[in-house]
């Protein structure tokens, strides 16, 4: 499944900053950055359940903001993207 992970993270205290470096590794290991807060991911159920929780872990409810959407498939038809596309089909393979 292709879920879309936005969050805003509150940075004034030294605590924020580090949950914001973990959240954006956080999704790193399970997708890829389309914007500066905004990571599209290709995860299976039992990923996407790993994902909600290290994410969930992370985060301070009380100051920051997550929010995870399930995007319908195929995501192509639906997702238009405008202007820089920085996204990486990695179902082709992968040259270097």
């Amino acid at each position: 499944m292709n879920v879309l992970v936005a969050y805003d993270v509150a940075t004034e205290s030294v605590g924020g900053r580090r949950r914001l470096r973990k959240v954006a590794q956080a999704c790193q290991n399970f997708g890829q950055r389309v914007q500066k807060s905004v990571f599209e991911c290709a995860v299976s159920e039992m990923q996407f359940e790993e994902l909600v929780r290290c994410l969930l872990e992370i985060i301070d409810e009380k100051e920051d903001s997550l929010r995870v959407y399930r995007l319908i498939e195929p995501k192509e038809k639906y997702v238009q993207i405008f202007g820089v596309d920085t996204s990486v089909d990695f179902d082709e393979p992968l040259i270097l």
